[in-house]
């Protein structure tokens, strides 16, 4: 299963004195050099997950920060940051598609009288970080009423856009007119800052609610002939999502990347013999109608991160069972695999006791590292990379990013 020998650790440590990474050291091993590995971590926006600490902050205060955040990265000694931008069909640049998200005034619309995306990416380049825009292409609203939505909202323009589920409101996945204008307002950013990357996380079509219901029924009629069933049709509009997002990023700006972080178990293997040994509730292919697997077969994204958020021998998803299966699936495409970490879990007493180790996290990487797929790993998120309550991300740099 790709993994390294006794030796090429040896070497790999020889190398990394001479100032190459590891992952050159496999790269050594077959003949050829491989790209640095990626040490990042996600800067979530989201209700004020990470950043920024409270609504209503002076931009001054905004700034200061962001630009904290920034410095943990280097500290850390990251080399990615990858910045939430689009949490709520909102924007935090000065978007002509979006209005401002309401996580920097505490009132979407407003402007905070600053640009946070673009002088993200001058600053994180300053500090020789990459700065990958991470959208969120359809969650709406955490709440389902479009009236708290600023009245020149898209979604309050279209309301035949959008589809209440689980207490949030989501634009319709079926809808081709709702695929070009969101896949207008990311592209809107990549056209004008030097990003190195877009950036999907897991959320596609949402994730199941009990007995509830997700009311593209109007949707389906009109598009879905042609199609098996529904959950077939579904999948195909994130394929083509994904798949014109990737051309339209090209074009806009040749060079900049194209990842995407998953939930990590595409199928099961009770449920498919080429899906994963978990016994997982939720998987990608069936319930977020995301075909994650294809999208690396295809080579239509540059990078594929996905969520590993459990421990080493967790019976369900297994950390050590689910790195090598997507080894195996990034194998031969070049596709980058980077393996998502929880770093969150780490000393949260309701965690299981794997997470009470400082060293948890430190293994996840020492087993990842012997599989020459895996390019490097992102942690979630940068308010625990800071605070790291129970110095496991301290014992990731002492023991692999010294």
């Amino acid at each position: 299963m790709g993994r390294i020998s006794r030796r090429a650790f040896t070497v790999g440590a020889a190398l990394a004195v001479a100032g190459l990474t590891a992952g050159d050291a496999v790269a050594a091993g077959h003949g050829r050099r491989r790209h640095p590995e990626l040490r990042g971590m996600w800067l979530a926006t989201v209700a004020g997950r990470d950043w920024p600490s409270k609504a209503g902050l002076t931009a001054a205060e905004q700034r200061a920060e962001l630009l904290a955040h920034l410095d943990t990265a280097v500290r850390r000694r990251l080399n990615t940051v990858v910045f939430q931008v689009r949490p709520t069909a909102d924007a935090l640049w000065p978007s002509p598609y979006e209005p401002w998200s309401e996580v920097l005034t505490g009132t979407q619309g407003k402007d905070p009288g600053w640009d946070p995306l673009g002088t993200a990416v001058t600053e994180a380049h300053r500090r020789g970080l990459e700065l990958h825009a991470w959208f969120n292409p359809y969650r709406v609203a955490n709440h389902t009423d479009p009236s708290r939505l600023v009245p020149t909202h898209p979604a309050r323009l279209h309301p035949d856009w959008v589809v209440p589920y689980g207490g949030k409101l989501y634009y319709n996945p079926g809808l081709p007119e709702v695929r070009r204008f969101v896949e207008d307002a990311m592209t809107d950013a990549v056209r004008k800052y030097a990003i190195d990357a877009v950036h999907f996380d897991d959320y596609f079509y949402p994730y199941p609610v009990a007995g509830q219901t997700f009311d593209d029924d109007a949707a389906y009629a009109a598009y879905g002939s042609g199609f098996p069933d529904r959950a077939a049709w579904r999948r195909d509009n994130i394929d083509q999502l994904v798949r014109e997002m990737a051309q339209r990023i090209k074009k806009a700006r040749p060079g900049t990347r194209f990842g995407i972080s998953p939930f990590a178990v595409w199928r099961n293997k009770a449920t498919d013999p080429e899906g994963s040994d978990t016994t997982a509730g939720v998987q990608t292919y069936d319930n977020l109608h995301a075909d994650t697997r294809q999208w690396v077969r295809e080579r239509w994204i540059d990078y594929i991160v996905p969520q590993v958020y459990w421990n080493i021998g967790f019976a369900a998803a297994d950390y050590a069972k689910l790195v090598p299966w997507w080894a195996d699936v990034v194998r031969g495409t070049g596709v980058r695999l980077y393996i998502g970490e929880a770093l969150y879990k780490a000393g949260d007493p309701a965690q299981p006791a794997a997470w009470q180790d400082p060293a948890e996290l430190s293994r996840h990487l020492t087993f990842a590292a012997g599989f020459h797929e895996v390019r490097g790993h992102i942690f979630f998120s940068a308010k625990e990379v800071g605070q790291d309550r129970i110095g496991a991300m301290a014992r990731v740099v002492a023991d692999h990013y010294s």
